[in-house]
């Protein structure tokens, strides 16, 4: 028999299912990725299919062990990180979807977030969860699934169903149906966990009408959370050891583990985070405190987010919407064709806006056109809306910490675009650090699960592994970002024309919070 040398990480995202196999040097031997489809069922919802998500997996997995030329019998471990806050329900035993799973970019929602907002409530969840109450994250989307998919509740109280995030998900098919558990990082999106307590929260689980038999059960990030069985292409018995939402395994695989580091990850979204030690921040600028991660029985790691909704969407927009690109990888050519915007600001609240204002119902506008403006102008003004973004969450993180960022290292699939990173450097007026391996979520979830079973004795094996492959320094001056930020904040005050359009509202309404819930825990 081989050894049991690699580690094999599943990284489900948004638009794709990425596998990456490495080894004990922390090098890439294969990977593969596999997309899967979007499904729009009506004007600000996303969906997903459960069976596609689990078929991409299978794929990716495939093509990744036969490019890597390693066998099943020598994963040691396998790690799993994945889009965030995607709200899946399934049958208990048989793993079968209750239906389609609600993606985090989903708005349907918001008309609840309101009323709850206007109920008085938000103070007392943020104060138990670190996050803000808004569609963007699960318990209102599980409330909703609970309530429109016929039986769901009941079934739910019986003890029929699961629900999770899609690690979760994905624990259950690999473990053969065996294991519905979940990773405190995942956990800390749901609108549902107790920040500091890193349970379920009793009372926010009666605010939202969710019954405790549907959650699973919260383990640490790294460690012993369950083996495979009956996986295609699987030996049975492999450890899953490690598992992370994106953003906090994109932190991890950054090295980012001393307080004040950050990084962030250039995706379907933006996902601005910084290390704030062993204690969670309360923000004050309208950022996040999440989990970052748990290390066996070590002190839980939290972090400050500020998350932008739409970022290489964008891009992905102006190729399929417009169809003024083919690929995505077009953009940059088509933006450096033209020495600026002309004028034209685009900021891509095409689900909404996130931190800080967030905005559910704002939508993506753009303005400054004229007779003169071209694809290379509205291409150019995407990246410097992705950017410009990016700006606004660096300030206020900036504020709540007291102090600058110590690094903005970046990763992911747009930090790839040399025209869109030295954008960003201008604009924060600091040098921006891209690493040699963009893979940082999948590489941080295989980390994850190769300390969880000693594969790697320790943080400093993985810090020593990182490699800078282009820092981007600032070159341009204070009059010219001036000009910028005051163009893009007076769109950002014009983007929420389209109002307060209609929100499909779950059938029976929960329970408030108790009386204990009102007050700071």
């Amino acid at each position: 028999m081989r050894e049991k040398a690699y580690v094999l990480a599943i990284d489900q995202g948004t638009s794709a299912t990425k596998a990456l196999v490495i080894d004990r040097s922390l090098s890439v031997r294969g990977s593969a990725a596999v997309e899967f489809p979007q499904h729009y069922p009506a004007p600000g919802q996303v969906e997903h299919d459960l069976e596609e998500i689990w078929a991409s997996v299978l794929r990716a997995v495939k093509e990744a062990l036969q490019r890597a030329d390693v066998r099943g019998d020598e994963i040691a471990a396998i790690g799993i990180t994945n889009q965030r806050e995607t709200t899946a329900l399934w049958e208990r035993g048989t793993g079968r979807p209750a239906g389609r799973a609600i993606v985090w970019q989903d708005r349907r929602t918001a008309g609840r977030c309101e009323e709850l907002e206007r109920q008085g409530h938000g103070s007392a969840v943020r104060e138990r969860t670190g996050l803000v109450i808004d569609p963007y994250f699960s318990a209102t989307k599980l409330e909703w699934m609970l309530d429109h998919l016929p039986g769901a509740r009941r079934a739910a109280r019986d003890g029929r169903l699961c629900f999770g995030t899609i690690d979760s998900f994905l624990i259950y098919r690999l473990s053969g149906n065996q294991r519905h558990v979940t990773d405190v990082s995942n956990a800390s999106r749901t609108l549902l966990l107790h920040l500091r307590r890193l349970d379920w929260d009793p009372d926010l689980l009666a605010l939202f009408g969710i019954p405790r038999d549907v959650l699973p059960e919260v383990l640490p990030t790294s460690g012993s959370m369950a083996t495979t069985r009956g996986v295609p292409g699987l030996p049975d018995g492999i450890p899953i050891a490690g598992a992370a939402g994106d953003q906090q395994a994109a932190l991890f695989g950054q090295a980012c583990f001393s307080e004040g580091d950050s990084k962030c990850t250039y995706g379907t979204g933006a996902f601005l985070l910084a290390n704030v030690g062993s204690k969670p921040i309360v923000s004050r600028a309208g950022l996040l405190s999440t989990v970052a991660w748990k290390l066996g029985e070590t002190d839980a790691v939290y972090a400050l987010e500020g998350s932008s909704f739409v970022a290489g969407a964008a891009v992905q927009w102006l190729r399929d919407g417009l169809g003024i690109i083919s690929t995505s990888a077009e953009v940059e050519d088509l933006a450096r064709s033209v020495p600026d915007s002309g004028g034209v600001v685009f900021v891509p609240a095409l689900a909404g806006l996130g931190a800080p204002h967030w905005k559910p119902h704002a939508r993506g506008t753009i303005l400054g056109l004229d007779r003169g403006t071209t694809k290379a102008h509205l291409a150019r003004a995407a990246l410097e809306g992705i950017a410009l973004q990016l700006h606004d969450l660096a300030r206020c993180m900036e504020e709540d910490l007291g102090r600058p960022l110590r690094s903005f290292r970046v990763d992911g699939g747009a930090a790839a675009n040399d025209l869109l990173m030295q954008i960003q450097a201008d604009l924060l007026g600091q040098e921006v650090l891209r690493p040699k391996v963009l893979d940082t979520t999948a590489m941080g979830a295989a980390f994850l699960a190769g300390l969880g079973v000693g594969l790697w004795t320790s943080t400093d094996e993985i810090a020593r592994a990182q490699a800078v492959d282009r820092r981007f320094a600032p070159q341009r001056d204070e009059s010219w970002r001036e000009a910028m930020l005051r163009r893009w904040n007076d769109a950002l005050e014009r983007c929420a024309w389209a109002g307060n359009g209609p929100a499909l509202e779950p059938a029976s309404e929960p329970p408030p919070l108790t009386a204990s819930a009102t007050a700071p825990a």
